[in-house]
């Protein structure tokens, strides 16, 4: 096995748009996002990162094959359900850099390549000039019926990270889940670091 991180943007970032794809819809199929995703809607929603000045994937490698990507763009590019509950709290969108999604096959989980994911954006990030982070995590109520007796939360892992909870910051944004025939709104806790 042969793994490897790689921080991918223009053509390279195009490149990788499929395998991204496919691996939200497996990953996230999983609690708690319980996400029913398509081909076409990832197509459509990912392309998003091609067309941004700024936007970054960190691909994992096991050999040719994408096992892992967390993805990331300045805020201001973002959709405006994630940037209007920051700009509410005197945040300004331009200043920030979004953390966007990070999906890991899970047989490659536990090897680090999460901080991985973390370091590179962070670095990405930098380069370009900001100096804090954002992302969101799903909200689920703890008495839901698909979560796992064994589920951990990654908040003591974003925590150790130098991330915390931005307290009444949530954004709301729509998702088919898994066993639904129409989209609802669902929360997400907004995280934020400074560099």
């Amino acid at each position: 096995m042969t793994l490897q991180i790689r921080r991918l943007t223009g053509e390279d970032l195009k490149l990788a748009l499929g395998g991204l794809a496919h691996l939200r819809i497996s990953v996230f199929r999983a609690w708690p996002y319980l996400y029913e995703g398509t081909e076409d809607y990832e197509t459509k929603y990912l392309q998003r990162y091609a067309e941004t000045e700024g936007a970054v994937i960190v691909g994992a490698y096991d050999g040719d094959r994408l096992i892992g990507a967390a993805t990331g763009e300045p805020l201001g590019s973002e959709f405006e359900a994630f940037q209007a509950p920051l700009k509410a709290k005197g945040f300004d969108p331009d200043k920030i850099f979004y953390m966007a999604e990070s999906v890991l096959d899970p047989a490659y989980r536990g090897r680090g390549i999460g901080h991985r994911f973390f370091d590179e954006r962070e670095a990405h990030a930098k380069v370009l000039g900001f100096e804090e982070a954002v992302f969101c995590a799903v909200i689920r109520p703890e008495s839901h019926s698909l979560k796992p007796a064994e589920y951990q939360p990654l908040d003591p892992f974003w925590v150790k990270r130098g991330y915390s909870k931005l307290n009444g910051v949530t954004v709301t944004f729509p998702w088919l889940d898994v066993g639904e025939t129409e989209e609802t709104e669902k929360p997400m806790q907004v995280w934020h670091r400074r560099f």
